[in-house]
């Protein structure tokens, strides 16, 4: 209590860009935006109250009315649900006395409010007391930790007894497991002396940095698989003063955890990888966009950042070479995942509301400010430390001829050893679900929700590849007893909380969608509706501004492609069969050409 808007400037230099730092601020001062702070802000920064209002209700974590002295955030994903989550849900709701979504308990001691994934999909149900995160919930531990809570111990106290600081990695251990399975080539392996590393890059040209990106054949982890060579060459040769580097930790995917695992594990590895593409690209500016929900990681990756300044690997003339001037800050965000896009993120990154922009200019030419801008995933950034550890020849070796290197997945669901694996690309699906222990498998969720839902026993031979299965990371396996039209509906009613609403497509077809989902889950379905789901996914993916929209109807496509049956079984026709008038592959006509047309978009 007591800071004021004049403190939080002054803290921020009085910068726009950094609106969301000053509204985290405010927010952990007061437990909400007050007016009167928001109108000094405005004024401070030549804007309007209701500008900053506009805002800061973008972003999920972000309140303008008082609640109770602890938020708690519980994560509402599909893992949770096969976990436990409604017993948890309603243990929250008794020993605090307040309703999800509904005001404050009596006492005022408590809010209660669904989030999206959290990013602990190996440790589910999960939930955030403010910014503490608890993992592993059973009703037992949830009354538990509201008692302690109720007898004056905070959030900090109750996770954390022993103490731990902030900045050490054993206290991000304390509170989250890694659950690193396999330690492959490229992560995970051995300490690296970066000072080496980034003395033997800075011996080269640039252009020779480029050189050996390019012919590793690496490609963007973070979905699209652009061309990190011909990413860093475009960025390179734009014109602009001053050039940006932007590492994307805003991992919202539903079942993605890797980047918080490499964040945990590997900071410094990541953190070398932006600085090789500073140089590479003449930058001077870095950012790492961390998603709040990883706050708890803020001291220690702060306290990495520190370390490598100290040793001379961040900073100005940095390592003595005069010019080459490159540092980086986080950036955290406020709750949003379509801020995982990279011009959303790049809005953010300025103070504003994630929209996502239009392309072209794309952010190499026109990025962070308007200038040119390189972002990448986290994963991206450790590998690229890695190739040019190793050499790009090492790199190119692994993997299939369109994929080359490894790729680290996020393992969760129906299986016995959920966690970070490293395989090569090329892996076949089931050989993936061999290792992780898999369960009387019959789907996986290939990529999250905006990726593939597969049949194991039609795609077991199918590879994770750019040019078959392109993976983000996310591995979900679900087993034979789950209801995987309970799980599209899930997905579906994510998308249409997460769209940020400026496409009429987005907008009013992932509604449509997830109507027509409840409709045949109700058994009122008939064969047009199911038609009617069609024409509106194409309608979605043509004409959506961004990769929200044009991958937001894969849920309902893909369990409709694989799974027929689920949609087939509950439809209103006599004895539950489907008419013969109904032409499944006519309805489905195109599907293949779009999803191929949609990557090469996206790419």
């Amino acid at each position: 209590m007591g800071l004021d808007a004049d403190a939080v400037l002054t803290r921020h230099g009085r910068d726009r860009t950094r609106l969301l730092d000053m509204l985290w601020d405010i927010q952990r001062a007061w437990g909400h935006l007050p007016e009167d702070v928001v109108a000094g802000i405005a004024e401070g920064l030549g804007t309007t109250a209701n500008d900053i209002r506009e805002t800061a209700s973008f972003y999920h974590f972000f309140h303008t009315t008082p609640g109770g002295r602890y938020r708690i955030y519980l994560a509402d994903t599909v893992v949770a649900r096969m976990r436990g989550y409604d017993e948890v849900r309603a243990r929250l709701e008794q020993e605090t006395g307040a309703t999800f979504g509904g005001p404050p308990d009596p006492t005022g001691s408590f809010s209660l409010l669904d989030t999206p994934c959290v990013g602990l999909s190996d440790q589910e149900p999960a939930m955030l007391v403010d910014s503490v995160v608890f993992t592993r919930l059973r009703p037992g531990k949830v009354a538990d930790i509201i008692a302690q809570l109720r007898a004056g111990a905070t959030p900090e106290e109750v996770a954390n007894p022993a103490g731990l600081p902030h900045d050490d990695v054993a206290y991000v251990d304390h509170l989250v497991e890694t659950n690193v399975r396999t330690k492959g080539p490229v992560f995970f392996r051995y300490p690296t002396d970066y000072r080496s590393l980034i003395r033997d890059c800075l011996v080269l040209t640039p252009e020779q940095i480029n050189e050996r990106i390019s012919e590793s054949g690496l490609r963007g982890r973070g979905g699209a698989g652009f061309s990190t060579g011909l990413k860093w060459q475009l960025c390179r040769s734009a014109r602009g003063e001053r050039k940006h580097v932007i590492c994307n930790a805003d991992e919202g995917e539903p079942g993605t955890f890797k980047d918080r695992v490499l964040l945990t594990r590997s900071p410094k590895q990541v953190f070398a990888g932006m600085v090789i593409a500073a140089y590479a690209i003449g930058a001077s500016n870095g950012i790492v966009y961390l998603r709040a929900e990883y706050s708890y990681l803020i001291d220690y990756l702060q306290r990495q950042l520190d370390e490598m300044r100290a040793d001379g690997l961040l900073g100005p003339a940095m390592m003595g070479r005069k010019g080459f001037d490159f540092d980086i800050r986080l950036q955290v965000g406020g709750g949003s995942y379509v801020c995982g896009e990279e011009s959303a993120l790049i809005e953010s990154c300025e103070g504003h509301r994630g929209t996502p922009r239009l392309k072209p200019p794309f952010p190499a030419q026109r990025g962070f400010l308007g200038e040119p801008t390189c972002i990448d995933n986290v994963e991206s950034f450790a590998t690229i430390a890695r190739i040019l550890e190793e050499g790009p020849e090492w790199f190119r070796a692994m993997g299939t001829a369109d994929s080359a290197g490894t790729r680290l997945l996020s393992v969760a669901g129906d299986c016995s050893r959920p966690g970070i694996y490293e395989v090569e690309w090329g892996t076949t699906l089931s050989a993936v679900l061999e290792l992780v222990g898999a369960q009387d498998p019959m789907a996986v969720q290939v990529a999250g929700p905006s990726g593939e839902c597969v049949s194991v026993a039609a795609d077991g031979a199918r590879q994770i590849a750019f040019e078959d299965l392109a993976c983000n990371g996310a591995f979900t396996v679900y087993g034979a007893q789950r209801d995987l039209l309970g799980i599209v509906r899930e997905h579906l009613k994510f998308f249409v909380d997460e769209s940020c609403g400026i496409c009429v497509p987005c907008r009013v077809g992932n509604t449509e969608l997830l109507r027509g989902v409840d409709r045949v889950m109700a058994g009122h379905a008939a064969h047009a509706d199911l038609d009617e789901m069609v024409r509106w996914s194409q309608i979605i993916r043509g004409a959506s501004r961004c990769g929200l929209g044009a991958t937001s109807p894969k849920p309902f496509l893909s369990t409709l492609q694989r799974f027929p049956d689920i949609y087939r079984s509950r439809f209103r026709t006599p004895h539950g069969v489907m008419l013969a008038s109904y032409d499944l592959d006519e309805a489905l006509a195109g599907y293949d050409a779009a999803m191929r047309e949609l990557e090469e978009d996206v790419s």
